[in-house]
């Protein structure tokens, strides 16, 4: 069975018909080209595939991408601003919070939703925030001085920002449609 789904991904908007199955990693993979968003163990449990949905950290290979119709999706792509990382991804880079890598959009993405929900975490709400995500390399010792350095530099960051206006205006909106059937 096939689907047509509207979704909203870093800020455009797409359309496309999907397979029922399919499942939103692939979706912004395989047919965006959006590979920032990794695949990891197909079973929700190391984060590397966690993307924002509508103001909220989700695990990409656990969501259909039909179940996504409707929805505003920020990807590790989409934190950028005018060509300029976001603080949180400045944050990794400065602090070295990465080794191979490949946690790392996850991890990204994940503290990004934290700092917009929490702007001043400290560093047991930091590590607290980032439980869903797993590194195999770090210690999560420099992941967390990467959120803290953002912290301190500007937290989640612009794009990210317009995205959580844009999901709590469209939340808003959703309940004030609900309330008036």
């Amino acid at each position: 069975m096939r689907h047509d789904v509207n979704i909203l991904v870093n800020g455009v908007r797409t359309a496309e018909t999907v397979e029922s199955r399919q499942l939103l990693v692939h979706y912004l993979r395989d047919t965006l080209g959006l590979t920032g968003t990794h695949v990891g163990c197909d079973s929700s449990n190391c984060g590397a595939c966690t993307v924002l949905m509508d103001g909220v950290a989700v695990k990409s290979c656990t969501v259909l991408t039909a179940a996504a119709d409707g929805s505003d999706v920020l990807t590790v792509e989409g934190l950028a601003s005018d060509g300029e990382m976001s603080p949180v991804q400045e944050g990794f880079r400065q602090c070295h919070g990465l080794q191979c890598g490949y946690c790392t959009p996850g991890m990204v993405v994940s503290a990004t939703g934290l700092l917009l929900d929490f702007p001043s975490p400290d560093p047991t709400e930091i590590r607290e925030g980032l439980e869903g995500n797993l590194c195999r390399c770090t210690g999560y010792q420099m992941i967390v001085e990467s959120v803290t350095w953002a912290v301190e530099h500007g937290g989640p960051g612009d794009a990210a920002r317009r995205y959580a206006e844009r999901s709590a205006a469209a939340s808003t909106e959703s309940v004030a449609a609900a309330a008036s059937r």
